[in-house]
């Protein structure tokens, strides 16, 4: 560790003289030779690393989500190049390239304090050495030398003899207890990180190995910590547990405030928003506008969250606009009421000898206005329905007034006129 630390010695000075900075600020108030003083000063050196790493750790934001949408594509070009590992690669580059992703940018803000954390490594390593390193002189070695916290010196280790823990001016039991409890803090913030961007910031519509690796990651990082804590000096174990707690906030925010696409942290973000649009009638906040205008520009592919928040924004009486605000819309009051007043319109259902009725005034050729009464109506329908019984007694009738020849039987019994011109009757037949 020392080798690679020795590697980092070109930001010692940068690192050692940020810390006597704070140290100076702190030492004013806590006193120059306590933990308290040293601590806080540590703890200011990763807050100031952390601030600067802010743009970086946005796009290991992107670079994540990015990566997520792109994992059944990537699968996809895997399958059907799995034979040409050459043209697999050249197909990979083009898609990163296509969608402005780098598989690089998810690890830049540990590359990128790495080489503070290995400085600070190494200036503590100096200082339980009893050696002067950057800007760290004589009188202000012997201040960190006696700085404790909570009965541990700030260079002691874990796993270091009673020997070198009592020339620091402590006993090895206060030295582990305090260790062991830094560890496990370590351990369990890296953990429940993990696990919250797991739980709450991953697309569920989407199964793929890439979750499966990160899943895996939850569980394998907290015990590779807990291993490297043992050899961590108690000042490197403040540095690494207050970064950690840093990122779980900062993670914790982000998820609130810009969740995934399809997760249910952007279920829940969303339904947050729609209770106060329906509260204030406005979209209120520039995030807020901007991440309605993505919503809206993504038209049909817009996922199972995002379709229950628009649905949500109608039935509350609202639209969203192009420009992420919402606008008053009466258009589902307009239709409920339309509905019910066609409802309201639909006819009343008629009766069989009414519908008998109308079919018979339309086969007569009678208007609706010159219909007779209702009675009259419903005996006459039934005459429709005899029709063949009432020809058949016609036709006896006629044949006992006229001998042999069967009379025909009359249109008015037949239920109405014929329509059109006639016919002219041939010369030869009978009048």
């Amino acid at each position: 560790m020392d080798t690679i630390a020795s590697l980092f010695s070109f930001i010692t000075t940068p690192v050692s003289w940020v810390i006597v900075q704070f140290h100076t600020m702190y030492g004013a108030i806590f006193g120059p030779d306590t933990g308290w003083a040293w601590g806080l000063s540590i703890v200011s050196l990763v807050v100031l690393i952390r601030i600067c790493l802010i743009p970086l750790f946005v796009k290991q934001i992107k670079s994540t989500r990015n990566m997520q949408a792109l994992q059944p594509k990537m699968k996809a070009i895997q399958e059907r190049y799995k034979s040409d590992k050459q043209r697999q690669s050249e197909e990979m580059m083009k898609l990163y390239k296509e969608t402005g992703t780098n598989p690089l940018s998810s690890c830049l803000p540990i590359l990128a304090q790495s080489p503070f954390f290995f400085s600070l490594y190494h200036v503590l390593s100096a200082i339980a050495s009893g050696k002067t390193i950057g800007v760290i002189d004589e009188p202000l070695l012997a201040s960190a030398r006696q700085a404790h916290i909570f009965g541990a010196p700030l260079a002691a280790k874990f796993m270091d003899s009673p020997e070198k823990v009592a020339a620091l001016n402590a006993s090895l039991t206060d030295v582990r207890v305090v260790t062991a409890i830094m560890i496990v803090m370590m351990s369990a913030s890296q953990f429940f990180t993990q696990r919250q961007l797991m739980m709450k910031n991953v697309d569920l519509s989407v199964k793929t190995p890439y979750m499966q690796q990160q899943k895996m990651l939850m569980y394998i990082f907290p015990l590779i910590f807990a291993g490297m804590g043992i050899n961590f000096p108690v000042g490197v174990l403040v540095y690494w547990l207050t970064t950690n707690v840093w990122t779980m906030g900062q993670q914790m925010y982000v998820i609130n405030q810009n969740p995934t696409p399809g997760s249910k942290a952007q279920d829940s973000y969303l339904e947050r928003l729609l209770k106060s649009v329906t509260q204030h009638g406005e979209v209120r906040g520039r995030r807020r506008k901007n991440i309605v205008k993505a919503i809206v520009a993504k038209g049909a592919d817009r996922n199972d969250n995002e379709r229950r928040f628009f649905a949500g924004l109608a039935k509350a009486g609202f639209a969203a606009q192009p420009d992420g605000t919402v606008n008053k819309s009466d258009s589902v009051s307009v239709e409920a009421e339309g509905g019910a007043a066609a409802k309201r319109q639909q006819p009343k259902r008629q009766t069989k000898s009414q519908r008998q009725t109308a079919g018979g005034q339309q086969a007569g050729g009678q208007p609706a206005e010159k219909a007779e009464t209702g009675e009259k109506s419903e005996k006459s329908a039934p005459s429709l329905e005899k029709k063949p019984e009432s020809t058949e007694k016609g036709s006896k009738a006629g044949s006992a007034s006229s001998g042999d020849k069967p009379a025909r039987p009359s249109r008015a019994n037949s239920g109405g006129q014929r329509k059109g011109q006639q016919r002219p009757k041939h010369p030869s037949s009978k009048k």
